[in-house]
């Protein structure tokens, strides 16, 4: 076969599986986790949404008591990990590492199916506190894993803030050791992908079909072709390909960079969307966490600088610690570079959306 016929075969195939997977299906959002030298574990994660989102920092100590806000029948818990946490709408935690390096994110997806929800059911969990719930609760992604296959609450969803949309998601772990679950709700019940192999999510379709269609896109081989729409698809190939073709650099800050290429190759530029075409969303801003410094990223598509967060350097004690917030302002438009730790100041908790 001649270069020039391969080339129309491998693009006649890429439309098939183009069609393969509707464009309504795709929508915000990819993560994924470098495997380094020297036990360098990196988690990144883009937030990708069709309209400017409320979103601060907050680090929350340990030994805060928690309620499910799902009524009466709500789940009480007090956290024995203290956090920072990137919030929705200042209502939610949709992102955040605890103190052990556990790392938690939210993403969505439009197939998830929550059970039923009742007084005479498991206590109930709103989804604005799911993320919230493992960070307080588990210092690695085994422990988290072993709970949540059978949970003992009731996840329960409302409306987006502002939208006639239920909130629709599923949630990403990783830890220090490189350890990766993904967990979704299908059919009413929790689906867990446990395993370093799962590096990368993104959106729809479900996670079990998405890696069906990434093992088309290697049999290509990244060199050779890869796709380069902002869908959901097409953002879980580059990235797959992309984590793990950088090079393992023996050099930390070296490793870091190779990562904030990676997920910046598959955000959204700001401006990229329409309101018929909520599955097309600009990225509103990026995490990356080094999980082994306990180094918390972040990145603002509005702002200039990238700036981090010293997870050492914050008091999480029961006794003396307190909540604190970094005010990223409106669109997280408020400039910060380097070590902002010290930037962070007291502040009231924030309140979880519940029913």
């Amino acid at each position: 076969m001649n270069s020039l016929s391969r080339v129309r075969r491998i693009a006649c195939a890429s439309c098939v599986a183009f069609l393969l997977v509707p464009s309504t299906l795709a929508n915000a959002c990819t993560r994924v986790v470098y495997l380094g030298a020297n036990d360098t574990i990196i988690t990144a994660r883009s937030m990708d949404w069709s309209e400017p989102m409320l979103t601060n920092l907050y680090a929350l100590p340990r030994g805060m008591e928690r309620n499910g806000e799902a009524g009466p029948n709500s789940l009480q818990w007090t956290a024995k990990y203290g956090s920072v946490v990137a919030t929705g709408y200042d209502v939610s935690t949709t992102d955040g590492m605890n103190e052990a390096g556990l790392v938690a994110n939210l993403l969505w997806l439009a197939e998830s199916e929550y059970p039923e929800f009742s007084d005479e059911t498991k206590p109930g969990l709103t989804i604005a506190a799911w993320a919230q719930y493992v960070l307080d609760n588990f210092a690695t992604v085994s422990e988290a894993v072993e709970v949540l296959r059978n949970p003992p609450f009731t996840l329960v969803s409302a409306n987006v803030p502002g939208q006639d949309r239920l909130t629709t998601l599923h949630l990403s772990l990783s830890d220090a050791t490189g350890d990766s679950a993904i967990v979704e709700y299908i059919d009413g019940k929790p689906l867990v992908h446990h395993g370093r192999q799962y590096q990368v999510m993104t959106n729809s379709p479900r996670f079990d079909k998405q890696l069906a269609l990434n093992s088309y896109w290697k049999e290509i081989g990244g060199t050779v072709m890869l796709p380069g729409t902002s869908r959901a698809a097409d953002r879980f190939a580059r990235a797959s390909f992309y984590v793990n073709a950088v090079p393992q650099d023996t050099s930390p800050d070296r490793a870091l960079a190779s990562v904030f290429g990676v997920i910046r190759n598959a955000s959204v530029p700001l401006g990229i969307g329409t309101s018929d075409r909520p599955e097309i969303s600009s990225t509103r801003w990026r995490t990356v966490v080094d999980h082994k410094r306990g180094l918390y990223f972040f990145e603002s598509a509005r702002t200039p600088n990238t700036f981090w967060v010293n997870i050492n350097d914050i008091d999480f004690s029961a006794e003396s610690g307190q909540v604190m917030r970094l005010d990223l302002g409106p669109e997280q438009t408020h400039t910060f570079a380097g070590d902002s730790t010290d930037a962070f100041e007291p502040a009231e908790p924030f309140k979880f959306e519940g029913l």
